[in-house]
Parts: structure tokens; C-alpha cells; sequence
């Protein structure tokens, strides 16, 4: 997902180089997936809490929450490309 995001900030792509209508097909696909993300990891949370303090340690200590914290870095990372596009977006619809 980073090597993504660092692809699409390496481009020159100017807001004439896109479909306006894609792009904002394109911006409402990732909002959506964006806030799916968020939603699962605040329900990732409550479970957490409800998990006795050994089988917390433990769930963390194991290569799947590894993954999780990593693919949270990751969109974290994404989420500053979404910005980005989303003013390229917003200039397209000023043109």
C-alpha cells in the first residue's frame, strides 16, 4: 500500500491528466474503505478491552497483530495520499 502511495506522489500528474467522474468514483471507493478501516479497528479496540490481560499479551505477541499494527502504519501513510488526491479532485471540479 506505501509503495502506492509513494508512486502516486512520484507522478506529475496534472488534474487535466484525469476524468473527473473516475476520479471522483475513484475518491468515494477509497473514503469508503478508509472509513471501513477506521470502524473495524475502533471494534479491534473494544475486543481488546474485553480480553483478560494474559490473553491480551498474548493476541500481541503473535505475528497476525504484528501484520494488523503494520497494515495501521501503512493506511496511515495512505490517508496523507487521500488528501492529496482529494485536492487534485477539488481542483479538477474548479476547471
Amino acid at each position: 500500500m506505501a509503495r502506492e502511495a509513494d508512486q502516486l506522489t512520484k507522478q506529475d500528474a496534472k488534474p487535466s491528466d484525469l476524468d473527473y467522474g473516475q476520479a471522483q468514483l475513484a475518491y468515494s471507493i477509497i473514503q469508503s474503505l478508509l472509513e471501513h478501516t477506521r470502524v473495524v479497528s475502533d471494534l479491534i479496540a473494544v475486543m481488546a478491552q474485553a480480553l483478560d490481560e494474559d490473553t491480551q499479551r498474548a493476541l500481541t505477541q503473535t505475528p497476525v497483530w504484528t501484520a494488523y499494527l503494520d497494515s495501521r502504519r501503512d493506511l496511515d501513510r495512505t490517508r496523507a495520499s487521500v488528501e492529496k488526491f482529494a485536492e487534485v479532485l477539488k481542483q479538477l471540479s474548479e476547471d
